[in-house]
């Protein structure tokens, strides 16, 4: 077992890869309470044409990753969600665009529920009679969904973003998707996608990294799998251009909803570099949109948004892109003013001294948000999936330039790579 110590932050990380391929990471929390453990798989919605370990590529349905996380809770004699209540436990799930994970708190028991978790994401009950069944539930949920104005509103704008790349796919599929969802392809799969050498195990809170770390060893030499392979993923080559510059549909609400965003040029990286390039467009996105910038003020001001306004910054391996917005009375003239003030930002850059009042107002974030367990747990993973360190965030965010943050600001805010969507009221 490696013992890694980041002692800036006062965090001592234990990690160990068993023998086949699963990744193990502890990070006891002396004084908490709670315990937040994940168990995810390197395998999300844009994964729909792949090539399993020594088999033909093949293609499924959209939606099925999604699909498969819902049937992974049925067992052939019950529902694991009822075991994890009776340990004191509180189990959930998600899906994202590149990941799956599975998880539960507790404040007791936390072996059993350890166990709980590996085992049943572990040992998958399929039936036809159960995904022809789920089949109704998920089309109720994709309803649900079509019915959200914040949900139309966000997927509006990656549609608009994304030409080819399966990320423009609702994560839950459609209904006429998951209507070719079938027993034999959900293990298809997950024999692909949930060997051990796929996925990461996180366990943080007060617990014994040594007990743990042996309870998973036994757990696992218990149980046989094939060797690992490589698993081939398939993409179509996206353009450089938006699909579309403004998408617009009309919704049940009581005020318009507008969301835009630039679609981004520079994805694929790792490690150091992708840390660079995503904490730097975080500074560029509040230097422009954030509480203190003068168009945050100046669009409040007017009433033209509210508090909720705000911004976010996905990036991932063969795709990336900002999205900032909220409620609206005039999306026209929202844009308009975004569309105004974009270019005098971009002709004046960014100063040094916002650039520092940024990285204090980020660095006391990152560093109150290293008290919640659940928000450690599912940042780690993710950043180790893109060959990155949650850990290294805070020296890279303290290392960073104004000369690196303002050849981000001209990289990545681009008026020609910007997209609209707006919700706005029925009968508007």
């Amino acid at each position: 077992m490696e013992r890694i110590e980041h002692r800036q932050l006062g965090e001592t990380l234990y990690r160990e890869e068993l023998p086949n391929g699963l990744q193990v990471y502890v990070l006891p929390k002396p004084g908490f309470f709670k315990t937040y453990a994940t168990f995810t798989t390197h395998y999300g919605s844009i994964d729909n044409h792949f090539r399993p370990p020594g088999k033909e590529e093949i293609r499924v349905p959209d939606g099925i990753a999604h699909f498969l996380e819902h049937k992974m809770f049925e067992e052939e004699d019950g529902d694991v969600f009822q075991r994890f209540a009776a340990q004191g436990a509180s189990a959930n799930a998600f899906t994202s665009f590149d990941r799956t994970a599975y998880l539960f708190s507790c404040t007791e028991q936390v072996e059993e529920n350890l166990t709980t978790l590996i085992d049943f994401v572990q040992n998958p009950y399929f039936t036809e009679d159960g995904v022809e069944k789920e089949k109704g539930i998920i089309g109720q949920e994709i309803r649900m969904y079509d019915d959200n104005p914040d949900w139309r509103s966000y997927f509006g704008l990656i549609e608009s973003l994304y030409q080819r790349h399966p990320v423009r796919i609702d994560i839950a599929g459609t209904v006429e998707s998951i209507a070719e969802i079938t027993k034999d392809t959900l293990y298809t799969c997950y024999e692909t996608f949930y060997h051990p050498s796929n996925m990461l195990l996180f366990v943080v809170g007060p617990v014994d990294p040594e007990r743990i770390m042996s309870l998973v060893r036994e757990n696992q030499a218990k149980k046989s799998f094939e060797p690992p392979g490589e698993i081939g993923r398939f993409f179509p080559e996206e353009p450089e251009e938006v699909a579309r510059p403004r998408h617009e549909i009309r919704l049940s609400v009581g005020i318009s909803k507008c969301m835009f965003g630039f679609k981004e040029p520079r994805t694929g990286l790792s490690g150091d570099d992708y840390l660079k390039q995503e904490t730097a467009t975080y500074v560029v996105l509040e230097a422009l949109f954030g509480p203190g910038s003068d168009l945050y003020q100046s669009l409040y001001d007017d009433g033209l948004i509210d508090e909720n306004f705000g911004f976010d910054y996905s990036l991932e391996k063969g795709y990336g892109f900002s999205v900032i917005g909220g409620d609206t009375p005039d999306p026209d003239a929202l844009i308009r003013r975004v569309e105004e003030e974009v270019p005098r930002v971009l002709n004046k850059g960014i100063s040094e001294e916002i650039v520092q009042r940024i990285r204090k107002k980020r660095l006391g974030q990152m560093l109150r948000a290293l008290n919640s367990p659940e928000w450690i747990a599912n940042q780690f993973t993710r950043y180790r999936f893109n060959q990155s360190d949650l850990f290294r965030v805070i020296p890279v965010l303290e290392e960073l330039t104004p000369e690196e943050i303002n050849r981000r600001l001209q990289e990545h805010v681009n008026l020609n790579r910007m997209a609209v969507s707006i919700v706005r009221p029925l009968g508007e």
